[in-house]
């Protein structure tokens, strides 16, 4: 990627496309290699999950390395708009970060984003100076809407959290980094290399993962891989492809292989 390549969401200019969640690691140390690796400048966590009474001895932030990273709490576990605005408002408080990360679900199963409490919450605290970045469906339209209530980056999922199942609607992606002027972040449902190379062709901005770095075999062999396959589709995608046809094209053509006779 150039220099001139860089990503943009509020005031901050970030270094690196990834963000990185920080949950379901098998111990702060293989985390904080995982972190290195990644080169993430943007970590994330469900603030149920923080002391906010002393967010900066709580036994998740306490491991990493002190670097400037840019915190993005999430409201994981919020039922309603109402509560998402709560959790966001205590977080801020705290001092911890007044970037946020809305996410809003119902249905413990799947854990999609329930579209209406998304949108209000949104507005809301974009409204009250917050950072706002939600997580929602690759509904394109309801993307559409997000932005304009306020949203600095909109995050639609390829597929369910933690599912693994890659890019499920590649078509409704392509549509909402089309009509976006903010940010996009796809997040959820990513489990590979391949997945994240896929999206970032799509002209998406960056990724969010967690699950697939931290349940790898290898967690910071994987964030590495993650990392430099974000780099690659990026680069892909800046280069522009060439289109898609139905029948073959020769590299050479067929004059240049068959030699013209002497009429010497």
């Amino acid at each position: 990627m150039t220099n001139k390549d860089v990503l943009k969401i509020g005031d901050k200019t970030l270094t690196s496309r990834l963000f990185l969640g920080t949950g379901r690691y098998p111990n702060p140390f293989v985390q904080q290699a995982a972190i290195d690796a990644s080169a993430a400048d943007v970590l994330t966590f469900a603030i149920r999950r923080v002391n906010l009474e002393a967010p900066d001895e709580d036994a998740i932030l306490q491991h990493v390395k002190q670097k400037s990273f840019q915190y993005l709490p999430n409201t994981s576990g919020a039922n309603s708009a109402e509560e998402a605005i709560r959790i966001a408002r205590l977080s801020k408080a705290s001092g911890l970060s007044d970037w946020i990360k809305i996410e809003v679900s119902v249905n413990e199963r799947t854990l999609l984003p329930d579209p209406i409490e998304t949108l209000k919450a949104t507005e809301t605290l974009a409204n009250e100076g917050f950072t706002v970045l939600p997580y929602t469906s690759d509904d394109p339209i309801l993307c559409k809407r997000l932005e304009e209530a306020g949203a600095h980056a909109v995050m639609p999922g390829a597929a369910p959290i933690g599912t693994g199942l890659g890019v499920l609607n590649p078509y409704n992606l392509s549509l909402i980094v089309e009509e976006a002027t903010v940010p996009i972040i796809v997040d959820a449902g990513l489990g590979s290399a391949k997945d994240v190379t896929e999206v970032m062709e799509l002209g998406v901005d960056g990724v969010l993962m967690n699950t697939p770095i931290a349940k790898a075999k290898d967690p910071e062999l994987m964030a590495l891989a993650m990392k430099q396959a974000l780099e690659a589709g990026r680069n892909s995608f800046l280069a522009g492809r060439i289109p898609k046809k139905r029948y073959a094209t020769a590299s050479s053509g067929y004059d240049s292989l068959v030699s013209k006779p002497n009429n010497s």
